[in-house]
């Protein structure tokens, strides 16, 4: 491959990155922002009567043509070999595939504007957020459902975690009293041959929590072993969340709105759940209502419709608090589908980014091996037919 041609593959690919930097910068320019991203949100696709589309169409086509004419003229006078073909060939295909591709530069710059306004540490942060506050922003409905809020789902403080026991006693005519007690669920790690053998030591360990062996036996709710011990989940005390004056109704909500990525759920769950009972119990209110104003803003940047007054709010949240009652009415309105939506695509544009849509993915390597193949024939032919002479 002579000086001259190995010249024109390299401006040539240097144009096409050039083209690819343009497009770039157009997707960059052109993301509409969080506000606008909705669940049909998604990187480009090419969809044939945009601008984006119609530019790349004329584009490609001109580049292409312009690029063969001048290939063919210019650079087909020297017989090659098969090893300069392999690599002209190569290097043809390369140029095919970035002169069919630069929709896809653009996706990659609404996903770098998309980075830029919501760093991933923001996008956590307000996750972290949401996750805490959670259990006030459901609709009224939603807080008499025994799901959603119940005593199993406390997960702090001490003792709690809870496991609920339900006791069904017939009465007459068929009439049952149903009862529920509430056992805290504890921990006790012994050494699995200790364990099985009900050895003095295992029995010893069982005395100072208040348990002979028979006695822990019945009330354990499941073992596992971890190497050379036995860790036993077991029913300890009773408890009683319903009549406890540091339990309401918004600590008995264990979900979280939208999970971060890599972090185990369980250890979310409970960080959210501590920092909430703290709001609720620990701190003075302005902590609270300094809470309630960063959501306000939150649901002002995602573009959320929203009618919450941080201060109403507030107040709503005391007042069920003192009266461990089930909120009737409570001022937290906006539009939770659409930001349960929001958050839901969010979590798909940065974690699992189509950057080439699959509904296109085998149109756009077979065009580009259909037109790399005419073309490498094109030139193949040419430069046997002008050498043969």
């Amino acid at each position: 491959m002579d000086k001259k041609l190995k010249q024109f593959l390299i401006k040539s690919v240097a144009f096409l990155a050039l083209i690819h930097v343009g497009y770039f910068l157009y997707g960059f320019y052109k993301f509409k922002g969080i506000d606008q991203v909705n669940l049909f949100t998604e990187f480009y696709r090419f969809k044939f009567y945009d601008d984006v589309s119609i530019s790349h169409f004329f584009i490609t086509g001109l580049f292409l043509l312009i690029f063969l004419i001048l290939l063919l003229k210019n650079h087909t006078k020297q017989k090659q070999t098969w090893t300069n073909l392999i690599k002209i060939g190569s290097i043809l295909l390369l140029m095919t595939f970035l002169s069919f591709s630069f929709f896809i530069s653009y996706s990659f710059g609404m996903y770098a504007q998309l980075r830029s306004e919501l760093p991933q540490n923001q996008f956590h942060k307000d996750k972290r957020l949401l996750n805490v506050l959670n259990p006030f922003l459901y609709n009224t409905a939603s807080y008499g459902s025994e799901e959603l809020f119940d005593p199993v789902n406390i997960l702090y403080p001490k003792p709690y975690p809870v496991i609920e026991v339900v006791d069904s006693t017939l009465l007459i005519d068929s009439y049952y009293q149903v009862e529920y007690t509430y056992y805290s669920i504890d921990t006790l790690k012994v050494l699995t041959k200790d364990f099985n053998q009900a050895s003095t030591a295992a029995s010893k360990l069982l005395d100072q929590i208040g348990f002979d062996p028979s006695d822990l036996i019945a009330r354990i709710i499941r073992k596992e072993v971890i190497r050379d011990s036995t860790q036993i989940i077991y029913k300890g005390r009773e408890v009683s969340p319903r009549y406890d004056k540091d339990i309401c109704i918004f600590i008995e909500n264990n979900t979280l709105f939208s999970p971060e990525k890599d972090i185990p759920i369980e250890q979310q769950q409970y960080k959210s759940a501590v920092k909430r009972y703290q709001l609720l119990y620990d701190k003075k209110p302005d902590s609270l209502l300094s809470h309630f104003q960063k959501l306000d803003r939150l649901l002002i940047q995602y573009g959320v419709e929203s009618h919450i007054v941080p201060k109403d709010l507030v107040e709503d949240v005391y007042y069920y608090r003192d009266s461990q009652g089930i909120p009737t009415t409570i001022r937290n309105q906006f539009d939770r589908k659409a930001l349960v939506e929001k958050f839901t695509t969010l979590d798909r544009l940065f974690y699992q980014p189509n950057f080439l849509h699959p509904s296109i993915t085998s149109l756009l390597f077979g065009l580009v091996l259909g037109i790399w193949l005419i073309g490498f024939t094109i030139f193949m032919t040419v430069n046997y037919t002008r050498n043969k002479r």
